[in-house]
């Protein structure tokens, strides 16, 4: 009988990178109420900032204020939905935040049972028995190209429009996340980040750095640094969770 997961443990580091002068990243989580949200922000000025802290903030309010009789994953729409709309509104309502949006990636735990959540191109992965899987799907024109079949990898990193994304929290009045169904194992370890890690570091480099065998947040600080090293061209945001017996 496979053993059960009986708790989470978390950490997160985010960073400026090396070439941004401000971070429009944002994280935020709960181990006791299982929600853990990174968002990367988008817009002129500090609406990108702006987008992405009220993303963050709404998610968290909503889902650590939530009735536990109600199902996880519908509150998470709706908080998902409610994000959109606060961001869309704001941006509507003030000249200097028009066009502001942000990216959403997202886990949801409930016991052995998960589900992450994303909008654009901030990634959730999952590392299990030291191999690592990329669990969400790019809302960006050019991994929609390269999954259509018209482009392929390395044209995709050379493309003009690698930092075009096609689906943002704010930017219209409604917004679809995809939706990815999980059965949690202890021993799983889950990654959410923002694109500047996942520009700098190949997904080798990724799953050798979180081989490593130590405690969450050293890891978390041991990736963004890599990303860093590496150019840090953008704001770096890693989330780790790990799922335990």
């Amino acid at each position: 009988m496979a053993t059960a997961v009986a708790h989470y443990a978390a950490a997160a580091v985010t960073d400026c990178g090396r070439k941004r002068p401000s971070n429009e990243d944002a994280f935020g989580f709960s181990v006791e109420h299982g929600v853990y949200v990174v968002c990367d922000g988008m817009g002129g000025a500090a609406a990108g900032e702006i987008a992405s802290s009220l993303a963050v903030d709404e998610m968290m309010r909503l889902l650590t204020s939530r009735d536990a009789a109600h199902p996880l994953l519908d509150d998470a729409e709706a908080a998902v939905a409610s994000a959109n709309a606060g961001i869309f509104s704001r941006a509507q309502n003030s000249h200097n935040l028009n066009g502001m949006g942000c990216t959403l990636v997202a886990l949801l735990t409930e016991d052995s049972r998960g589900w992450m959540i994303n909008v654009g191109d901030s990634r959730g992965y999952r590392m299990r028995s030291s191999r690592l899987e990329q669990i969400t799907l790019d809302h960006s024109l050019v991994e929609e190209q390269v999954r259509m079949g018209r482009m392929d990898r390395l044209e995709a990193q050379r493309s003009p429009f690698k930092n075009v994304i096609t689906r943002a929290l704010g930017t219209q009045i409604s917004v679809t996340p995809d939706v990815f169904e999980l059965e949690n194992e202890p021993g799983d370890l889950f990654m959410l980040c923002s694109d500047g890690l996942t520009r700098e570091l190949s997904d080798a480099m990724i799953e050798s750095l979180l081989r490593l065998d130590l405690p969450l947040q050293e890891l978390c600080g041991r990736l963004v640094e890599a990303a860093n090293q590496a150019g840090g061209h953008d704001n770096i945001t890693c989330l780790l969770v790990r799922a335990e017996a």
